[in-house]
């Protein structure tokens, strides 16, 4: 394959890529959900964006990775999109903000909280970071028949993990209702909205806020390598890519 056959930043093939997508931030969980596909092929690692391609239930689809954070999680949805994809699902971890949701648990997000470091570069504060309907329906349908506990909600995307020196509005959120803190997932539902393409997130708790003050002590602090996790984390690869199928009309 000639260097101008592939897109500049994720290396994916420009063309004859699938239309649905599952998207996930490490390269490593890309190469567990792939090894759930029938006939995986690895068509790119560069950086941190690494991507598959293969069949789940008989509907071709991509799985492929992110990385950290939304202005370099955003480089590879558009080159995505620029090779065809039409449909993404986002895959990925989340800290808790809601009572009554539990590590290993899902969270279906209807919509994100903008403040992901690159899309107020793209468009006004007010533009909103949503969801499109079917895919939440999608993925709660999924959810119910793989058994997943899960929750519906809005979630924050954050740019910055740590806490910093500047108070943030987290007391305000939690009174809101919001359900979750990650990191990418309002960058996806922004670029989807300006291509008009569907998208949705799937997320796996594996902890508390990152803002909250904790007994380090007691708790050991944050700690994603636990077994309760790797549960959700199986569970939500099935129900991401289920999604993804329903979403294709694979319904039955």
């Amino acid at each position: 394959m000639t260097t101008q056959s592939l897109l500049p930043v994720t290396r994916i093939p420009r063309t004859g890529l699938p239309a649905h997508a599952l998207v996930v931030g490490d390269p490593a969980r890309a190469a567990a959900v792939a090894d759930l596909l029938e006939d995986a092929k690895e068509v790119a690692y560069h950086r941190e964006y690494r991507t598959f391609t293969g069949t789940w239930k008989g509907l071709p689809v991509v799985v492929a990775s992110h990385g950290v954070g939304g202005p370099g999680a955003i480089l590879l949805f558009q080159e995505l999109a620029d090779a065809g994809v039409r449909t993404f699902i986002r895959f990925g971890t989340a800290g808790a903000m809601r009572r009554g949701i539990g590590d290993g648990d899902l969270v279906i997000a209807e919509a994100a909280v903008r403040d992901d470091g690159v899309t107020q570069q793209l468009l006004p504060a007010e533009y909103p970071a949503v969801s499109a309907p079917e895919a939440v329906l999608a993925l709660q349908r999924a959810a119910e028949t793989a058994g997943a506990p899960y929750h519906r909600g809005i979630v924050w995307t954050r740019a910055a993990f740590q806490p910093g020196l500047i108070p943030l509005p987290t007391a305000a959120y939690e009174k809101a209702g919001l359900a979750a803190i990650e990191m990418e997932l309002s960058a996806l539902y922004v670029a989807a909205s300006l291509r008009g393409l569907v998208a949705g997130g799937v997320l796996v708790i594996d902890g508390v806020n990152a803002d909250d003050l904790v007994d380090e002590e007691a708790t050991g602090g944050y700690d994603p390598h636990r077994d309760v996790v790797a549960e959700g984390v199986a569970r939500g690869s099935v129900v991401g890519l289920e999604a993804l199928r329903l979403l294709a009309g694979g319904a039955r």
